[in-house]
C-alpha cells in the first residue's frame, strides 16, 4: 500500500510558477504509475499529467503541453510537477495519485493524496 502527500501549491501571480510535489511511503513506489489530477467545483477531476513507473513515459492534458513537466524520483518516493506560465484558469486543488496502469482516467488509480490547492491570481 502507498499514501502520498502532496506540498508546494499556493497563491502566484499569472506567469508564475510553482512545483508540486508528492511524497510517497509504504511499498511499491516504484512499481505505480503516477498521475497529476485537479479539480475544481465547477469540473470533475481531470487528468494534468501522468508518468510511467520508470519515468520514461510522460504524457499531458493539451492545455498544459509546454508549460508544465511531469518527473519522479524513485530513490526518493517522490513525485513533481513543475507549472510554469501559470494561468488563472490553471486554480484547482490538485491531486498525485497511483496506481499499475499508465493511464489518464482516474478510476485508474488506487491511491490518491489529500490535494493541495494552488491558486492563480490575474
Amino acid at each position: 500500500q502507498v499514501q502520498l502527500a502532496e506540498s508546494g501549491g499556493g497563491l502566484v501571480q499569472a506567469g508564475g510558477s510553482l512545483r508540486l510535489s508528492c511524497a510517497a511511503s509504504g511499498s511499491g513506489f516504484g512499481h505505480y504509475a503516477m498521475g497529476w489530477f485537479r479539480q475544481t467545483l465547477r469540473k470533475q477531476r481531470e487528468v494534468v499529467a501522468y508518468i510511467s513507473w520508470s519515468g520514461d513515459f510522460t504524457n499531458y492534458a493539451d492545455s498544459v503541453k509546454g508549460r508544465f513537466t511531469i518527473s519522479r524520483d524513485n530513490a526518493k518516493n517522490a513525485a513533481y510537477l513543475q507549472m510554469n506560465s501559470l494561468k488563472p484558469e490553471d486554480t484547482a486543488v490538485y491531486y498525485c495519485a497511483s496506481g499499475p496502469i499508465y493511464s489518464p482516467r482516474p478510476s485508474d488509480y488506487d491511491y490518491w493524496g489529500q490535494g493541495t490547492q494552488v491558486t492563480i491570481s490575474s
